[in-house]
């Protein structure tokens, strides 16, 4: 790389990324919690089955400000932070929706939906496989 570029690129602070990534992930976390308690306090769920409904709860609250635009400006100043798995994918689906809407609710949206986030179903159901068959062979023949 020439001596040129060099010069006009941002000095990026690792630390200081890391710390807003730490920050905003972590913020989100306890967003999760907080509406996970809630479900379990005032809607009777249990601690097991509390999980889903907040997931949904937060997917859903991740498409709201994806479209006003806000998730994505959160994104830019958060990094990574922004990607924990369940907003993130949240994100990936209502940013494909809105990014091909023009071409077409069944072959626009319908069809470009899932562009980004089906990669992460299909690892994210991989990964999960390999570990109840690691576990179930370590439980089974291990005797663990």
């Amino acid at each position: 790389m020439s001596e040129f570029p060099k010069k006009r690129e941002t000095k990026r602070t690792v630390l200081f990324n890391c710390l807003k990534a730490f920050f905003v992930g972590g913020t989100i976390c306890l967003i999760g919690q907080v509406i996970s308690t809630m479900y379990i306090y005032y809607f009777n769920f249990t601690e097991e089955t509390a999980g889903n409904p907040t997931i949904a709860t937060l997917i859903f609250i991740t498409m709201i400000l994806t479209g006003l635009g806000w998730y994505d400006k959160l994104g830019q100043f958060a990094g990574a932070g922004s990607a924990v798995p369940v907003t993130g994918f949240g994100n990936s689906v209502i940013s494909s929706a809105i990014e091909y809407r023009t071409e077409g609710l069944v072959l626009g949206t319908g069809s470009n939906m899932l562009k980004m986030a089906g990669p992460v179903i299909v690892f994210g159901v991989f990964s999960a496989f390999v570990i109840v068959l690691i576990k179930t062979i370590l439980v089974q023949w291990g005797g663990l």
